[in-house]
């Protein structure tokens, strides 16, 4: 391949297409699932109907005009990269961010990378003996995403292509309400859109972690819960009552001394975690609950929301 000519004509930054040239390298690659197989596997990592149809009509088939010889490089060497990381538990962009209005394949091109990798990280499951229903509620977060993204009219996609992989290399864990994500001395919480965030709930996610790292990754120490969100953010509390879900989850947590996040702005993921808009004027946010009211007051007045870490012990 050259290089340069498939990043001219994928419309990326050739240094993207020479990071995964180099990252993948002749790595394996995995095969998609049979296409007469990919309905019931949608439907089973929660693909909402509307998804699986672009996802199904956008099939790389071989011949097909929508996969052009740069769009079939990238999708084999973007999942030989993934693979090539399989039990990392890192953030880990597949690829560069395409210019998804080209067409189906250019949408879902990460999506066939995802659905490539699902056998590979479920043999990484049985020789961890993770259960399957583990596997599959974890896997699922694929549909909830790509409804996510819908909902923001496309604008959500370039952080979850990321995001997907720690699913997909065996990084991260949905366990009851919350998603646990391997690492370090302390396993990172993470806070999916799934019903209320009350404090029972809570705990029972917690003690289902406590039983399933030491069971399943025997070799990995864990010593705390740590969390990196702007549900951490103290300012929060200066808008919601005591008895609120988010004030109960962050007294938890012992923050750590504020630093300005690389790379991060707070106030983007308020929008896209509270109003999932990063486009919608600040005057027309919808006001439906306290939090949207706070998130919304609090940029309206001329503030700013900050990215906080925690963490309490295990």
């Amino acid at each position: 391949m050259d290089l340069e000519e498939t990043a001219a004509r994928l419309g990326v930054p050739v240094e993207e297409i020479d990071r995964v040239h180099e990252l993948a390298g002749d790595r394996p690659s995995a095969p998609l699932p049979a296409k007469a197989d990919a309905p019931a596997l949608l439907d089973r990592l929660a693909v909402r109907p509307d998804d699986a149809a672009e996802i199904m009509a956008g099939w790389p088939d071989p011949g097909s005009p929508l996969w052009t010889p740069e769009l079939r490089w990238l999708l084999d060497r973007s999942i030989a990269l993934v693979r090539a990381d399989l039990g990392g538990h890192v953030w880990l962009a597949p690829g560069p961010e395409l210019p998804r209005d080209r067409g189906l394949a250019w949408r879902h091109l990460y999506v066939y990378a995802y659905l490539a990798l699902v056998d590979v990280v479920r043999e990484y499951h049985r020789e961890h003996d993770i259960p399957d229903t583990v596997s599959w509620l974890t896997l699922a977060d694929l549909g909830r995403n790509l409804a996510v993204d819908r909902r923001m009219h496309r604008e959500g996609w370039p952080v979850m292509q990321s995001w997907l992989t720690l699913h997909a290399r065996g990084g991260l864990y949905e366990l009851g309400r919350l998603q646990h994500q391997r690492g370090g001395t302390a396993i990172d919480l993470h806070i999916p859109e799934a019903g209320p965030l009350t404090p029972e709930a809570i705990d029972a996610s917690l003690d289902e972690a406590r039983a399933f790292f030491p069971r399943h990754f025997p070799d990995e120490p864990y010593t705390a819960f740590a969390c990196g969100s702007w549900l951490l953010d103290p300012q929060l509390l200066q808008y919601l009552p005591e008895s609120s879900n988010i004030v109960r989850f962050q007294r938890r947590f012992e923050l750590e001394p504020y630093e300005e996040p690389e790379g991060l702005d707070a106030d983007v993921e308020v929008l896209r975690f509270v109003f999932r808009s990063l486009t919608t004027p600040l005057d027309q946010l919808p006001r439906n609950t306290a939090l949207q009211r706070a998130a919304a007051d609090h940029l309206k007045s001329g503030h700013h929301w900050q990215w906080r870490r925690g963490h309490f012990p295990i």
